[in-house]
């Protein structure tokens, strides 16, 4: 008789704290999509939702899309530190509220973070040891530019604007914990959800190991 196959189901649950990714690229190399798919297939990862002086769009929902502020709302917001990181783009200000993501930390709740190398400078700084970043490469930049051009949403002008900003973006790779290239979205998507694997397993995320440890060590042993 042949023995029986293990289970693919564990019941042991250790907690952890959940973790901040955050991903970044130039525009074309793919870092949305893959955001989208990771989000889609893994039940424990959200998105953080920004808040935003801008104003609301008729299909958009306040607390959904954005936390859609007044102009002195947010700045009370960033003068109290309730903000994780905050920039001003084509006149309107965005920011990441502390509580959501905090609350989430704790929880063992994971939050993605779709943004640029500034705005992951500012979460490095404000909470180093929750953050896992990962930086979106293309695999040439010829192949950078044809992406944007089949995307056909921009005009030639705005297109070569973005590869400009494409290599100012790319010289600060040395700041990311880890480099994917997508040369192959399902290889790099792949790559990601690996990276979010093992960064869940790190002993300093998991608090539930102690007693979980004392509780293996305290067995007596079943002698036979």
């Amino acid at each position: 008789m042949s023995p029986a196959a293990p289970s693919t189901t564990s019941k042991v649950r250790i907690p952890r704290r959940g973790l901040m990714l955050v991903i970044s690229s130039p525009s074309g190399a793919g870092k949305s999509t893959i955001a989208r798919n990771l989000l889609e297939d893994d039940p424990e990862m959200s998105i953080s939702v920004s808040v935003t002086t801008r104003q609301r769009r008729p299909s958009e929902i306040d607390g959904r899309h954005y936390f859609f502020k007044t102009i002195r709302d947010f700045e009370g917001l960033r003068q109290t530190d309730a903000l994780l990181e905050w920039a001003e783009v084509h006149g309107n200000f965005y920011g990441t509220p502390r509580e959501p993501v905090e609350e989430a930390m704790a929880e063992g709740r994971d939050m993605l973070f779709d943004i640029d190398w500034q705005g992951a400078q500012q979460l490095q700084q404000k909470m180093p040891d929750d953050i896992v970043s990962i930086f979106i490469l293309p695999p040439t930049m010829a192949e950078l530019q044809s992406r944007l051009h089949r995307r056909a949403e921009d005009t030639a002008e705005v297109i070569a604007t973005r590869l400009a900003n494409s290599r100012a973006e790319i010289q600060h790779w040395n700041e990311y914990d880890y480099l994917v290239v997508n040369e192959d979205l399902d290889r790099a998507f792949a790559s990601v959800k690996a990276i979010v694997a093992a960064e869940r397993l790190r002993r300093i995320r998991r608090p539930g190991l102690v007693p979980f440890i004392q509780g293996l060590l305290d067995e007596v042993p079943v002698l036979t």
